[in-house]
């Protein structure tokens, strides 16, 4: 096998609470993590002379920065392989959007080596060398819907029902420090449990997301973009935002209501899904 193309999906959090600090300034979280079948793509071409190459420029992203690059290379390192790869993005999830999409394409990176560069390497090693890119890269090796704690990288599977999902995309990039960093923001939601969750009848029982009110205020288009959805559902922002989303049972339900979308506001309907599309890349 000399190529590989990896789907970098997107992920919904259904909730977010803050429920603490850590000593080093990371926060605590509680949070369910859902993959969406919407998202990036990555093709990885076999290089036998060891050189990392990014195919086209990310705008914005110099390569040293680039996720992409950073996760085919810690793997280079951790592993030692002399194997290298080409690299070649298709990007169409927003970045400061909340649906994870650099730390998406970090994990399919590292699951597509895995394969590509026969390393064999099981999903908790991944995993762990994923936590060194980003909080959330964890969870898309994990590779299921999951209930997260700790810094998101506690992951428990959770079983979720069958949904669909209206996502907007409001026209701003969220600065997740500066969202996290915010004076108004709660850091002492009570903890709860996987249960609890399971028990709740709608999205809106028992959960929220603890930094939405912030993010509102500091940028009062995201306040517009959900109030224009919670006419149709309960919705909420997922991450840090910018993105919004609500649930939706069936997907004529969804689309009748992604076709009132005003003109000048962005979206895209995606089902939800129980397994990363790259889960049997690691055992």
């Amino acid at each position: 096998m000399n190529e590989l193309n990896c789907p970098a999906p997107a992920k919904l959090n259904l909730f977010l609470h803050i429920i603490g600090r850590r000593a080093d300034g990371y926060h605590l979280l509680e949070t369910v993590f859902r993959f969406v079948d919407y998202g990036d793509q990555v093709k990885l071409r076999l290089r036998d002379d060891g050189r990392v190459v990014r195919v086209k420029a990310l705008d914005g992203v110099p390569e040293e920065q680039d996720l992409c690059v950073r996760a085919a290379r810690l793997l280079q390192q951790a592993s030692g392989t002399s194997l290298g790869v080409e690299i070649e993005l298709h990007k169409v999830l927003p970045m400061g959007g909340g649906l994870g999409g650099g730390s998406s394409d970090a994990a399919s990176i590292l699951l597509g080596l895995n394969r590509l560069w026969q390393l064999n390497w099981p999903r908790e090693r991944l995993q762990i060398l994923g936590l060194q890119l980003g909080a959330d890269v964890p969870v898309f090796i994990y590779g299921q819907s999951a209930f997260a704690q700790g810094i998101g990288e506690q992951l428990q599977a959770v079983s979720l029902k069958p949904a669909w999902y209206l996502v907007l995309i409001p026209p701003v990039h969220v600065s997740t420090p500066k969202i996290f960093a915010h004076q108004q923001l709660t850091r002492d939601s009570k903890t709860i449990t996987i249960t609890d969750f399971s028990k709740a009848e709608k999205l809106t029982d028992l959960t929220r997301n603890d930094l939405q009110t912030v993010v509102c205020v500091e940028y009062p288009v995201v306040a517009d973009y959900l109030a224009w959805l919670s006419q149709f559902a309960p919705a909420r922002m997922t991450g840090s935002g910018a993105c919004v989303f609500a649930e939706f049972a069936d997907e004529s339900e969804v689309r009748k209501v992604f076709a009132l979308l005003p003109q000048e506001m962005h979206g895209f309907v995606a089902q939800g899904m129980d397994k990363h599309p790259l889960y049997e890349l690691a055992k």
